[in-house]
């Protein structure tokens, strides 16, 4: 499916659960999907649900308003009704917790490649930002949790920028980025192209693990071949030149004056362009 099957409609109308369905065909066919006007967060709302044993098979839950966003380690996503797309999928995997690691840069070269659908092209900062432009455009905070049957679920949360308020770019802090109109239009067409998208590849994910989507990353790579800094809590860490991600994820650094690349793993740490 391309941004140009389906004539668009106005961003602003309410998402329509039937409309997503339509427009996602047969790879979701088996996807619950809903809509509601507000909640807090929608990966919260899923999780509880995970533990209540009241999803019986994969769900999109998708907000017009999210007061209560959350980004990667505890850091709150900001946004405005209207100013982004935001929303969950809980994905049911039959494999262990273990085998999830790297879950969040498959789902960041759905999202890419995607959009790219949509004639906008965007790049990939590890380990689950969406860049356009040098600015961030969509984030990912993926949480995972087994359901008191055993069945171990992934709850994918996505928020991507619509249009953006310049009185909530103060709040942020630093400058965002908003999808282009076209592709904002019909966020119906959108969602569904989304849907579908993740639905494929993490069929494919299950079965390949992350090394299926490791080539495609670092194609996506928004830092490949340049001095980076990787910081923990403002400090540095390290520095030298972003390699891009190895088979499990690691993204490789090789320091300035060392001779072996260092493998950093996710946890709480920033990456950020060297300057100068």
């Amino acid at each position: 499916m391309t941004a140009q099957t389906i004539a668009p409609t106005s961003f602003t109308g309410h998402l329509s659960p039937a409309r997503i369905a339509a427009f996602a065909g047969h790879h979701a066919e088996h996807c619950q999907i809903e809509v509601v006007a507000e909640t807090g967060s929608t990966n919260a709302d899923l999780l509880a649900r995970v533990a209540q044993r009241s999803l019986s098979a994969a769900t999109l839950l998708a907000a017009e308003t999210q007061t209560a966003g959350r980004g990667r380690a505890g850091r709150t996503w900001l946004t405005a009704p209207a100013a982004a797309l935001t929303f969950s999928l809980a994905w049911p995997f039959a494999a262990p917790l273990h085998a999830l690691v790297g879950l969040p840069l498959a789902v960041g070269v759905t999202i890419a490649e995607t959009l790219a659908d949509f004639g906008v092209a965007v790049q990939l900062k590890w380990p689950n930002d969406v860049l356009q432009g040098g600015r961030k455009l969509a984030g990912i905070l993926i949480e995972t949790a087994t359901a008191p049957d055993q069945q171990v679920w992934a709850v994918i949360g996505i928020g991507i920028n619509l249009s953006i308020p310049e009185q909530l770019q103060e709040q942020i802090g630093q400058r965002a980025a908003s999808l282009p109109a076209p592709a904002a239009q019909d966020r119906d067409l959108l969602l569904a192209s989304l849907l579908s998208a993740l639905a494929q590849n993490m069929r494919q994910f299950e079965s390949h693990g992350l090394p299926a989507f490791v080539e495609r990353w670092n194609r996506l790579h928004a830092f490949a071949g340049q001095q980076v800094l990787i910081l923990d809590q403002g400090k540095v860490l390290h520095e030298g030149r972003a390699l891009g991600i190895d088979q499990i994820g690691r993204l490789m650094l090789q320091p300035d004056g060392g001779a072996r690349p260092l493998a950093i793993m996710a946890g709480d740490i920033s990456l950020r362009a060297k300057e100068g």
